[in-house]
């Protein structure tokens, strides 16, 4: 009954900005009244007896501070706060995924403090779009928070930022325990207390800019159209067509409606909805969660529909789903043994083909136009019929397993055209423009928020029982202006031309002779290669596939080609150990401590801790030949705060070489690190080491996992470069790079202490 409720409601929820990391300290601002989010969540957690709870509660975020209500103050004034406190700069902000609470499915985020893991909360959404809205919106709290302290505060104000509390601590409510008890009880029986109240996510500023960026790697597949397909293009990769391994296809097709709202259709396995657009998977059911982005399906197919004499199939595959930085969804399916679930009796076990769905939201020229978002399904073809049915001859293929799946595409897209109520989510992406009744000054809001932190009003358990909340869904019109930057095609095709070459003598001392820079002259227990054909090893390619923000990237969205590294790669270790390692440069035997390692200007360190059983990492050493300019963006990233840091450390991946499927896990856009998992920094002597922990996000575990399946058939290229924000700082340009040439998992080295 409570997953019916949830497949009801509506989301109506307006938007928070989706390009918060454009936003520079000038645009923020020191006002706290700059900016608004608020709507209903989910406030998830344990209580002081021990039993789960999830409470309806209405979050409100302004500035820095939160707030959380029972009740809409804007519609019940007077209503007071039942916890409040300031998001600290320290707050990392986790999505768990989809988690399944009271008989219905939502998606939850973790917060918690990195200097102190143990302090943690967790609230949920109703929808994996609202999550990111949320998530951004408590990026430019923290945003705030690290704008304010920069801003030179008194030195009250600062400890009250940094002051430590007791997040085990609960509300002393101890008269109404019992009451509580028989609130959580009914909670469990019934949908009345879990409505999917939508987050109307709120923003006080009228105009939001999106980016139409690209992909931040040159791909080396050739995609041409080479048929159309009920209004969906048929795309062949020209670039692996003589491999013999079989052809990479994809189906495109543009969806009246936004990316959140097709990712939704997508992963139900409701049987009703499913039966109005795929044909082909319309029987499935749910057998697994491994996780809150994983989970195992079952379903039978009726193949005869493609074929008289084929009988009854039947068939398992797992899925996993990523949300990246820039709003787009990644489905991946692999077919998967099950031994839990035998075949059907009737029914033969078949082996699903491996596809890859991608959804992405296409920018809007008006406000006043609907959301479209573009839908990508990859698959593998291995059918002889393809050839012929591409060029519109005569074919059997028509009745085969991929053509189904290529259909599912169409299916898709008219099921959604057909149902004008599931694109009422596509308003989600505009901003509301409001000026609030319940605003406070922000002396007023420190005075109430005293020494409070963040975790006072989301990590301690919310044992309250009078939760008198409405299951009226909550409404609101959305009236904003949207700002798009438009890049034509004429400069997207010369951006391939152009390179970004760093500024050598901006970055680094010009005055200090150079200081020659020989790997040979540093070892490392990885080897170092010897060529492109060489295995288990490392080497230093250029810029020139990657794709970094041009000089005019601010006015237009440009991106060029880099070029060479402004840091030299000297060296890689790789290390297993039984738990993560932090601080290897302090190490007696790392490089760093080396005679020759102190010699070096400048050494950036950097230290990736792949979680697995053993646990792994891998360390990149960069060399400056010459000091670091202090005024520099570099040196500003070097001695800067570690919120400033996680603002700008970004990554960019690319599989050169490997299964295709790996490759579109992995993505080719760059990733904020400090962002998307925990970074710990140490700055001494010549050395700054970034301690990368993949193991602190849930996604980025799946991803890590899946790649180390495949590590010994890949090519993985990483380029690391600071993210440039304003125009003094662009063009951007390429900090170093790394090859990964088919590394063996059984070559690291253990680390001695």
């Amino acid at each position: 009954m409570a997953s019916e409720i949830f497949s009801k409601v509506k989301s109506e929820g307006g938007s928070s900005e989706s390009g918060s990391s454009e936003s520079g300290a000038d645009e923020r601002g020191g006002n706290n009244d700059a900016f608004e989010y608020f709507g209903w969540v989910y406030h998830l957690g344990v209580n002081s007896i021990g039993h789960e709870y999830c409470h309806l509660r209405f979050l409100y975020i302004r500035g820095k501070y939160m707030e959380m209500y029972k009740r809409d103050p804007h519609e019940n004034p007077g209503t007071k706060p039942i916890r409040r406190g300031v998001i600290n700069h320290t707050l990392m902000v986790e999505e768990v995924g989809r988690r399944r609470v009271n008989h219905g499915d939502v998606f939850v985020l973790r917060f918690y403090n990195r200097l102190d893991e143990s302090k943690r909360g967790e609230i949920a959404c109703a929808s994996s779009g609202e999550v990111r809205k949320w998530m951004e919106a408590f990026d430019r709290a923290k945003q705030q928070a690290d704008y304010d302290l920069s801003r030179g505060q008194s030195t009250r104000d600062k400890l009250k930022l940094e002051s430590e509390i007791n997040l085990s601590g609960h509300r002393p409510r101890v008269r109404r325990y019992a009451h509580g008890l028989k609130q959580l009880i009914r909670i469990g029986q019934g949908p009345e207390k879990l409505l999917r109240q939508a987050s109307k996510l709120s923003n006080s500023e009228s105009e939001v800019y999106y980016e139409a960026d690209g992909a931040d790697v040159i791909e080396a597949h050739q995609w041409k159209c080479v048929r159309t397909l009920d209004g969906v293009r048929i795309f062949e990769d020209m670039a692996n067509k003589k491999t013999g391994k079989g052809v990479l296809v994809k189906a495109v097709a543009v969806v009246e409606a936004s990316a959140d709202t097709v990712f939704d259709v997508l992963l139900s396995l409701d049987r009703r909805r499913r039966y109005e657009w795929d044909t082909l998977t319309g029987d499935v059911e749910l057998i697994e969660s491994l996780d809150g982005h994983c989970d195992v399906v079952y379903g039978t197919l009726d193949l005869r529909k493609l074929s008289w004499w084929q009988s009854k199939r039947d068939f398992v595959f797992s899925r996993r789903w990523f949300h990246g930085q820039d709003g787009t969804y990644t489905i991946l399916h692999f077919p998967t043994e099950y031994k839990k679930r035998p075949p059907k009796s009737g029914y033969r076990r078949i082996k699903m083909i491996a596809c890859s769905w991608e959804i992405s939201n296409i920018s809007t020229s008006s406000s006043l136009n609907p959301a479209r978002c573009l839908v990508t399904l990859i698959l593998e073809i291995r059918s002889k019929g393809w050839f012929k049915w591409k060029n519109n001859e005569f074919s059997k293929f028509e009745r085969t397993l991929p053509f189904g799946m290529l259909s599912q595409v169409a299916g898709l897209k008219e099921y959604i055209g057909a149902n004008p109520a599931l694109t009422m989510e596509s308003s989600a992406v505009v901003v509301h423009s409001k000026t609030s009744g319940v605003s406070m000054s922000s002396t007023e809001l420190e005075d109430a928020m005293g020494s409070d932190e963040f975790y006072d009003a989301i990590g301690a358990a919310d044992s309250s029982s009078s939760d008198d909340d409405s299951d009226d869904e909550v409404s609101s019109k959305q009236d904003s202006k949207v700002k798009l930057k438009n890049v034509s095609w004429a400069i997207a095709s010369l951006a391939l031309k152009r390179t970004s070459a760093p500024d050598t003598s901006k970055e680094l001392n010009p005055d200090v002779p150079p200081l020659t820079l020989d790997p040979s002259q540093f070892h490392g227990t990885m080897r170092h290669g010897k060529g492109e054909g060489d295995s288990d090893c490392w080497s230093s390619p250029s810029g020139s596939g990657f794709m970094i923000r041009g000089k005019t990237y601010l006015k237009d969205s440009t991106k060029v080609t880099g070029g060479e590294p402004l840091l030299k790669l000297i060296a890689v270790d790789w290390f297993k150990v039984d738990e993560c390692i932090t601080n290897v440069a302090l190490h007696p035997k790392c490089l760093v401590q080396s005679e020759a390692g102190k010699k070096i200007p400048f050494i950036l360190v950097i230290n990736l801790m792949v979680p697995a059983k053993p646990n792994y990492s891998l360390v990149l050493y960069y060399a400056a030949d010459r000091p670091v300019n202090k005024d520099s963006l570099l040196g500003k990233f070097i001695n800067g705060t570690d919120s400033f840091r996680d603002s700008r450390f970004k990554l960019i991946p690319s599989i050169i070489e490997g299964y295709w499927m790996v490759k579109r896990a992995v993505g080719t856009k760059a990733c904020l690190l400090g962002k998307a998992v925990t970074c710990k920094y140490l700055r001494q002597d010549n050395f700054l080491e970034i301690d990368v922990d993949i193991g602190s996000s849930s996604v980025a575990r799946g991803v890590i996992g899946l790649v180390l399946g495949y590590v010994t058939s890949l090519v993985v290229d990483l380029a690391i470069l600071i993210e440039a924000k304003e125009e003094a700082e662009l063009p951007e340009y390429i900090l170093g790079t790394v090859r990964l040439n088919r590394v063996k998992v059984d070559s690291a080295v253990s680390l001695e202490g």
